[in-house]
């Protein structure tokens, strides 16, 4: 199978021995070479950004246009609208092309050249304005001139370059930038993706705190670009880790689940406690949303699944478990009254439950909250969540418990196979995700007691 992602190779000979030579000259400074069509394609920027294109092209934006279950989920919208739905999906997922009327529905994608499709270098940096709060009302300037994080960009660099607090992630106003995309609201009105309204009422959207690119593009020291004379800056990653991972052969797929397995793994915190009851032996779970900007799951949170695992074993077998998951099975297939499980549901207009997000006009949350405080005399600073499991008895020798998650999974994916939209093959590329936060492990030789 073919590896999908983007390669120097699709760059223009002569536009690269230009930019080249303007990244490598230190005469004086030439006029800028990257203008018009030739700033659209990614593949332009790696001669000076090296390290922010190797990055970036193994990143789930350029991955956007690609990935099946979008391609699936799109295809399936425009044959049950009638088309109605047009751009809803490909603004967000392929951009560029929308921009530029290379497509109305996305259902082109694969004919058009690489540059116009997935959320790409020109479309983040031409941003000039935010107008509006979700469904990408982002504004392209058309000036040839790339917005960034640095209020003294270098001159006489192969494109004109100017500071924009949208791209500065030091700037509150950032998360605008990242907002606007990752908050969806469904043309019946539901509001089923909602990251950047939730950080909104978060401690972390407060003065001073972490808008998006801190936690999601980490900071180190380096070379903004490869061109003679730069300053060494404060640099950020741009694979933008989150939870949806690439599903078919694609640029730097281990790394890319490696970084999103990191920042998984320090989101939350859990807590097992195992306790004698007046009513018996008891097990509690604590979970509590310490480190994500925004509530847990967040995104597409009515396909994501995150749930508790927890089994108590006696000499060796089982003698109670909630959570565990069968293998390409959903997690809501398990016929489990103790299933602590994290999501969210919609719903159409008639009332009744449904499984397309097209279809939503209305949203039924369970996730963990953010963190609003720091103050531990606000009542709102303890807003972590605990779920009791009634144990057997005698006492278990032992009880595990971990936090799972899937990114997507296999209900949604199996109606999408079942109407032939999706490939099978892609139900093997699964993963889930254990949160090593939450690994947690009660002995009875330690005592009733608490495990942090």
């Amino acid at each position: 199978m073919t590896m999908r992602g983007w390669s120097s190779a699709a760059l223009p000979v002569v536009v690269a021995a230009t930019i080249v030579a303007a990244c490598s000259s230190s005469d004086e400074a030439p006029a800028p070479t990257l203008t018009g069509q030739a700033l659209l394609d990614p593949n332009n920027c790696l001669p000076c950004h090296a390290d922010q294109f190797r990055e970036w092209s193994g990143s789930m934006h350029a991955y956007a246009g690609e990935d099946p279950v979008f391609t699936a989920m799109n295809k399936r919208m425009q044959r049950e609208t009638n088309g109605q739905a047009g751009d809803f999906c490909v603004a967000c997922h392929a951009p560029v092309a929308v921009r530029l009327g290379l497509t109305k529905d996305g259902l082109n994608l694969a004919e058009l050249p690489a540059y116009a499709r997935g959320v790409t270098c020109y479309f983040c940096h031409s941003t000039d304005a935010v107008e509006g709060t979700h469904n990408n009302p982002l504004h392209l300037a058309t000036d040839d001139t790339l917005r960034g994080g640095f209020d003294r960009p270098m001159k006489g660099t192969p494109h004109k370059a100017s500071y924009s607090t949208l791209h500065d992630r030091e700037q509150r106003d950032s998360a605008r930038l990242c907002g606007a995309c990752h908050d969806v609201v469904t043309p019946e009105g539901a509001h089923i993706e909602r990251t950047f309204t939730e950080w909104e009422g978060s401690l972390y959207s407060k003065p001073g705190q972490l808008p998006c690119g801190k936690c999601h593009m980490d900071g180190r020291s380096g070379f903004a670009a490869n061109v003679d004379g730069a300053p060494q800056r404060r640099v950020h990653d741009h694979s933008m880790a989150a939870v949806d991972v690439a599903l078919t052969p694609f640029t730097q797929m281990e790394a890319q689940r490696a970084a999103v397995q990191q920042l998984l793994d320090a989101t939350l915190l859990g807590k097992l406690c195992v306790k004698q009851s007046p009513t018996g032996i008891l097990a509690e779970v604590t979970l509590d949303n310490a480190f994500a900007g925004h509530n847990f799951p967040s995104g597409a949170s009515q396909d994501r699944r995150a749930w508790v695992e927890i089994v108590a074993y006696r000499e060796g077998a089982v003698v109670f478990s909630s959570g565990v998951a069968e293998e390409k099975k959903p997690i809501t297939a398990l016929a489990d009254p103790n299933l602590w499980l994290l999501r969210d549901k919609i719903f159409g207009k008639d009332g009744a439950e449904v499984h397309m997000f097209w279809q939503a006009a209305s949203v039924e949350s369970n996730q963990l909250t953010a963190s609003v405080t720091t103050d531990p005399t606000d009542p709102a600073f303890y807003h972590s969540v605990t779920r009791t499991y009634p144990l057997p008895s005698p006492a278990p020798d032992r009880v595990t418990m971990r936090a799972r998650m899937r990114p997507v999974d296999f209900d949604l994916l199996d109606d999408l196979v079942a109407t032939g939209d999706l490939d099978a093959a892609i139900l093997d590329k699964i993963p889930t995700f254990d949160l090593a936060s939450t690994v947690k492990e009660w002995t009875r030789d330690g005592g009733f007691r608490c495990v942090e």
